[in-house]
């Protein structure tokens, strides 16, 4: 009897240092002690959206959050803002991260990354009942292309007027109004990325198709205030964590109905 009491004790003693030791790694390492501030631009389904009864987010990013905020011992706080705001948000402390962010040499300059954990391309998608046809990126001249302001689609179909490509381009605040604008007639192509497009095209009768996607991968991160080394490091540990458990695959299977991550694990 003396011997359960003991190992009971031993127990008790072990689980409580264990505990606290999780607190001290911690302590510091977010804005807000024991919660990991997230900043997100709610309206990018599949990676962050609403869901149907319009007050609970889902999709991957938000999932990931939640997991990667469990393995450092931490709440998830999302906070909704604008895209062409989320860096500026991370530079003034109003959140600690902020996901979806493709890891780009000139973005890596202003702010620490995370390893990837998932990669895109860059895709053309049009109505399903158009004659479009694109065999490569410079056969949109003479079209009317829609894209996401200050993403890399903006910066895809800049470079490719910088190449002499001529075409009417319009950039919009949320990639749902790209697709409201498509399906009117108001312009002809979207340019996003894959995993985007794939939301809208692969709907049960779905009014968009994708008709041309791209070769070079683009590496998707997690994004912080220059210099949070800590926090950087802690979330990488906590990534690996979840590529080694099978997490991330058992979220892109769950969200995606395929493994669209185990193309960065070892990165």
């Amino acid at each position: 009897m003396k011997s359960r009491l003991f190992i009971f004790i031993i127990i008790l003693f072990m689980t409580a240092a264990l505990t606290n030791c999780i607190k001290q790694k911690q302590q510091g390492l977010t804005i807000t002690e024991g919660i990991l501030s997230i900043g997100v631009e709610v309206g990018y389904p599949p990676m962050e959206y609403m869901d149907i009864d319009s007050a609970t987010l889902i999709g991957f990013d938000i999932e990931l959050a939640k997991a990667l905020s469990g393995k450092l011992g931490l709440s998830a706080d999302f906070i909704d803002t604008s895209w062409e705001g989320i860096f500026a948000g991370l530079d003034s402390g109003k959140y600690d991260i902020a996901l979806n962010i493709t890891i780009l040499p000139e973005r890596q300059q202003k702010f620490n990354f995370t390893k990837p954990y998932i990669n895109s391309f860059i895709t053309i998608v049009t109505l399903n009942n158009s004659s479009v046809s694109i065999s490569e990126a410079q056969d949109i001249a003479g079209f009317r292309i829609g894209y996401q302001g200050d993403t890399t689609a903006q910066y895809f179909a800049q470079r490719l007027k910088e190449q002499g490509v001529v075409f009417s381009s319009f950039a919009y605040d949320k990639i749902i109004h790209c697709f409201n604008d498509l399906q009117i007639g108001r312009i002809d192509l979207v340019i996003v990325d894959n995993i985007a497009a794939s939301h809208y095209t692969e709907k049960e009768a779905s009014n968009f198709k994708i008709i041309w996607e791209g070769m070079d991968a683009e590496h998707i991160g997690i994004c912080l205030k220059k210099g949070n080394d800590a926090l950087t490091n802690a979330l990488n540990n906590a990534l690996y964590e979840l590529f080694q458990d099978g997490t991330m695959q058992e979220l892109s299977f769950k969200i995606f109905s395929r493994d669209l991550v185990s193309s960065v694990r070892n990165f």
